[in-house]
């Protein structure tokens, strides 16, 4: 939309499920329509970001995200029959049954980043996929999560907070953050 009031500025925002984007009438066609795709893949950034950061609230949230980490990162392989939250995980983030093909995640992960539980969820896809345990080929398909090393950094700060920080009660096991043991 072309504003004459508008001399400097370009704005978006989303109205009724439609991106409007508000351009000074100065502008150039070309200007405009670069800048009406600067702005709508902005606005579709924010509004994906949001999404992301909201986390999997069901398991049917789990699968779905599951299937989609598998695609992008894994290349469809370690695809889960079944993902789901579980509360008796008090020593493991998750953990993975790959002749059954299963995943569970403790739901001590839900109040975390959406890009954590994404490690944690990939983590145990790659189990499915490699099942022979943390070798140089799983370790490689884990390693394609671009936020692995920022997503151990913070299950291990949280892990430490819990074992270590006053008032906070007994911890999680030394630490423990994947389906198997401690981060080797």
């Amino acid at each position: 939309m072309r504003s004459a009031r508008r001399t400097r500025t370009v704005s978006a925002a989303w109205r009724d499920g439609a991106a409007v984007v508000s351009v000074p009438a100065r502008l150039s066609a070309a200007q405009e329509d670069q800048w009406v795709l600067d702005m709508v893949e902005r606005l579709r950034a924010g509004r994906d970001r949001g999404r992301r950061g909201r986390g999997a609230r069901s398991d049917a949230d789990l699968m779905e995200r599951a299937l989609a980490l598998s695609a992008r990162y894994l290349d469809g392989r370690g695809e889960p029959v079944s993902v789901r939250w579980v509360s008796n995980q008090r020593s493991r983030w998750g953990s993975a049954t790959p002749e059954e093909g299963t995943i569970r995640l403790s739901d001590r992960l839900r109040p975390m980043p959406a890009w954590v539980q994404d490690f944690v969820l990939l983590h145990e896809l790659a189990h499915l996929a490699e099942p022979g345990g943390h070798g140089p080929a799983f370790r490689e398909l884990e390693g394609r999560y671009p936020r692995t090393p920022e997503a151990k950094a913070f299950l291990d700060g949280v892990s430490f907070a819990r074992n270590h920080l006053p008032g906070d009660g007994p911890g999680d096991a030394a630490g423990r953050h994947d389906g198997d043991a401690d981060r080797d």
